[in-house]
């Protein structure tokens, strides 16, 4: 059955959403990205050659034919910093839906929500269709929708900590309150916490260093495939409620005496 879902207007069948650095080479990021089934791939326009055909370019791997690329503003601090990203990026590839991340220390990578604000309304002004980076404070992330974003993108933990899902219960109520698609971005370390995530009902997840760092990145792509998919499943089938006490899973009516 299709269970596919739409970021500004374009669908896609795949909610696991990956990243593009980290990897050894541009050969092992390509077959980590067809293993993972992903469709969209972000790419870190200050760190990531996409631009100078002198040196091994990531399009010469990963076909923007076939991918959607998302460009990304990692490593900025600042909302100046951001948006002239951006608009280089869309110079160089003509590249409108984007990532919006600003941080805020060099230490936590924690966004830095003020500068987000402010960039998001500039570069939505600008004709950009933003998907956003941001706390899972779910009073931002209706400011940010509200302003117009295509996508909020709360973070699970901190960026590369491979922690999981700190506070599900935020994510819940972004979750809850959007009208748009909600990613969980950055702390995933493995299958488990991908899975986690959808079952709190999240449009996808979106993970770079869960794959690149691990011993066989190839396998653990694979593997968040399968774990987004079961989780996503596992949210529509419709969980088994809690119980404080003991339910057995046979009928207790209709027993035979057996006295």
């Amino acid at each position: 059955m299709s269970d596919t879902f739409e970021i500004a207007g374009q669908s896609f069948s795949s909610r696991l959403l990956v990243g593009t650095g980290k990897y050894k080479d541009f050969e092992e990021t390509k077959v980590a990205i067809e293993a993972s089934g992903a469709e969209i791939v972000t790419v870190a326009v200050r760190r990531v050659n996409v631009s100078d055909p002198s040196q091994p370019m990531l399009v010469d791997y990963v076909d923007p034919k076939k991918y959607t690329y998302l460009p990304n503003t990692a490593g900025c601090f600042t909302c100046d910093d951001a948006v002239r990203t951006l608009r280089l990026a869309r110079e160089a590839g003509g590249w409108d839906l984007v990532k919006l991340e600003v941080l805020g220390d060099q230490q936590t990578l924690y966004p830095n929500m003020p500068e987000t604000l402010k960039a998001a309304e500039m570069l939505i002004k600008e004709g950009f269709k933003v998907m956003v980076y941001c706390s899972d404070d779910p009073i931002a992330a209706k400011m940010l929708e509200d302003m117009g974003c295509v996508a909020i993108m709360p973070l699970g933990s901190l960026i590369g900590s491979g922690l999981g899902i700190l506070n599900p219960v935020n994510i819940q109520i972004i979750k809850q309150n959007a009208k748009v698609p909600v990613l969980v971005d950055a702390g995933v370390g493995t299958a488990s916490d991908a899975a986690y995530a959808m079952e709190l009902g999240c449009d996808g997840v979106l993970m770079n260093t869960a794959i690149a760092g691990a011993k066989d990145p190839i396998a653990m792509a694979k593997a968040m495939k399968l774990a987004v998919e079961s989780g996503r499943l596992a949210f529509k089938a419709g969980r088994m409620p809690k119980k404080q006490y003991g339910d057995p899973s046979s009928p207790t009516s209709g027993l035979i005496d057996a006295k």
